[in-house]
């Protein structure tokens, strides 16, 4: 396999891991044709992404949304590539403690502090300046949004999203697929699917 990688999505996110020193990257696959041939990032557009299959390298799926993310895992698992080519990005700025994990195809952005036996899953996207503390889990596909601070214990759930500056309540879980608001104080559990937002954080329903 080429020790190259390529980034699947000609997104702000594949022009964060770019600004983070992302070395080795050698071409960007989206499926938009009016960006066959253009660049991000000082990075060409080569293809779509089913040019994946004719292609070696190794991939980071760097859209942004939780659910389009593990829309394009699946389509690619579809289409026969292995889990084995995806690729895991770590800025070097990223501080990770010595007994936490980070599973293949996450992104973690400049300033992310994990600490202390937290598991991060596949795919996850913890953009700048996160904080995710002890016995943390993210679950795979989930999304943090800058400035996120996570008490000890969390556990965020498959493909949930939390939005800037969001913090959550040690021991709280955030239920898969659920959106919390810019700036929500999650202070109980969040249902899965559901939409909270505010300080405390209440369903997005309520407040209407």
């Amino acid at each position: 396999m080429s020790a190259g990688l390529l980034l699947v999505g000609a997104s702000g996110l594949a022009r964060e891991v770019l600004a983070a020193c992302a070395v080795g990257v050698v071409g960007i696959l989206d499926d938009d044709a009016a960006l066959l041939g253009t660049s991000v990032g000082g990075v060409p557009v080569i293809g779509g992404i089913e040019a994946a299959l004719q292609r070696e390298e190794r991939l980071l799926v760097c859209v942004g949304l939780s659910r389009g993310r593990r829309d394009v895992v699946r389509r690619l698992r579809g289409l026969g590539v292995a889990d084995a080519r995806f690729a895991t990005f770590i800025a070097p700025s990223a501080s990770i403690g010595a007994t936490s994990s980070v599973s293949r195809g996450s992104i973690l952005l400049d300033g992310v502090v994990v600490t202390a036996d937290a598991r991060i899953g596949e795919h996850v996207v913890v953009m700048p300046n996160c904080t995710i503390t002890h016995d943390d889990v993210l679950e795979d596909f989930a999304t943090l949004a800058a400035g996120v601070a996570l008490g000890g214990g969390v556990t965020v759930g498959e493909a949930a999203y939390l939005g800037m500056n969001a913090s959550v309540r040690q021991r709280v879980m955030v239920g898969a697929g659920a959106t919390v608001g810019m700036a929500a104080a999650v202070l109980r559990e969040v249902p899965p699917g559901e939409t909270w937002v505010g300080v405390p954080a209440r369903a997005a329903e309520v407040l209407a």
